[in-house]
């Protein structure tokens, strides 16, 4: 809709996570870091977590499409309470037939998967994303799954992805026995406003556009009101670049950001920011004092010229 007015080849904020335009912040490269120590370390489980949106999809897809030789990957790719029997789930992510009638019989399927890919010095490396939906029988489960490691040789690697709810989880008495494998663990926060603004241009430039389309108090609001998550900093400037289109304009500014983000959150799903941040803040203040509007306050009522009277 707008790719061709502003000069992109593909959109530049899709909610799709794609690793061709990951952001290698502080915090993410650090998390990368990790999950590959994890694989290359031998590291029996790792786990990363994050708030809702914060990349860790993202993350799990650039280790995926990363060149790991003598690893075979699988993933499950959203795990929920309702998981039924985890042995099923894992044969279908790495694709190994088997018509074995009871959980014993797949069982055997998957260690002998696992022998002979240690036989041709294959790592195997299984992948839970959204692991905080797993039930505690579902994680127990996994726990004995991994008792096949239970001698010196590594013949599966678990890397765990999940919210913040999973290190809570993890954390239960009942669960120590598999917390205790725990090799890698990391959890993503929200970005900064510094990393918001290398965020955004990155994204503009991975996308063929101009890394300065967003002036930088269009870019400030959008951090205050997006918190620093990632998929809803993707949400505002997309909706920015459809407004920004319709009005024929060539830099993205604070009043139309504002425009955008009052009506995402008079449509009553977009979050409102009901705590700042110490950076919120800062950057509401300064933006009060150099332009004199205050981020904070969107009158959300009805714009004067809708309102008639019979």
């Amino acid at each position: 809709m707008y790719k061709e007015f502003y000069g992109f080849h593909e959109k530049p904020f899709s909610l799709t996570p794609d690793p061709a335009f990951l952001y290698l912040s502080k915090q993410h490269e650090m998390a990368l870091t990790m999950l590959n120590y994890g694989l290359q370390g031998e590291a029996a489980i790792s786990v990363i977590t994050g708030e809702v949106g914060s990349g860790k999809t993202t993350l799990i897809r650039e280790l995926l499409q990363a060149s790991h030789n003598g690893f075979e990957v699988g993933l499950i790719s959203n795990a929920h309470s309702s998981f039924g029997d985890l042995l099923q789930w894992i044969l279908m992510a790495f694709d190994i037939p088997c018509d074995a009638p009871d959980k014993a019989g797949r069982y055997q399927a998957f260690v002998d998967f696992l022998i002979n890919n240690y036989a041709q010095n294959k790592r195997t490396v299984l992948i839970i994303d959204e692991a905080q939906n797993m039930d505690i029988k579902t994680l127990e489960e996994l726990r004995l799954i991994s008792n096949i490691n239970a001698d010196k040789h590594l013949v599966l690697q678990l890397i765990l992805v999940g919210q913040p709810e999973l290190q809570e989880i993890l954390q239960r008495h009942d669960l120590r026995q598999l917390a205790q494998r725990v090799t890698v663990d990391y959890r993503l926060t929200a970005l900064s406003y510094k990393e918001t603004v290398g965020y955004i241009k990155h994204r503009l430039f991975v996308a063929g556009g101009k890394e300065t389309l967003f002036d930088k108090y269009a870019t400030a609001a959008i951090f205050y009101h997006s918190g620093g998550i990632p998929r809803l900093i993707n949400t505002l400037c997309d909706f920015a670049l459809v407004f920004g289109f319709s009005e024929g304009v060539e830099v993205i500014n604070l009043d139309l950001v504002l425009e955008v983000i009052k009506g995402k959150q008079q449509g009553g799903i977009f979050p409102k920011i009901t705590q700042e941040n110490a950076e919120q803040t800062q950057v509401k203040e300064l933006i009060l004092k150099e332009r004199g509007i205050d981020i904070s306050q969107l009158d959300l009522g009805e714009d004067e010229e809708t309102i008639f009277e019979l």
